[in-house]
């Protein structure tokens, strides 16, 4: 169960990022820069605003992984090994 709740946490923690922080973070970051071609450009902006994204991922799980083993039964624990 705990697994599931991370996954669903995952999402939220990617989706919060990606509306709240990656764009204006990578829209910032491609501001400090001079590039040569819009495709530069383009190119830092979509992995920047990427690498957030999975960083939200990333902690959105590890938050929704300790939510479910704190009201996973303790019962239940043995049973996933």
């Amino acid at each position: 169960m705990r697994y599931i709740i991370g996954m669903v946490f995952a999402a939220g923690g990617a989706l919060a990022m990606s509306l709240l922080a990656s764009n204006s973070a990578a829209s910032w970051v491609t501001r400090q820069f001079t590039f040569e071609s819009p495709d530069q450009v383009s190119d830092v902006h979509s992995a920047i605003f990427m690498g957030l994204n999975v960083v939200g991922l990333i902690i959105g799980w590890a938050i929704g992984f300790g939510v479910g083993k704190a009201i996973e039964r303790p019962d239940a624990q043995d049973a996933d090994l």
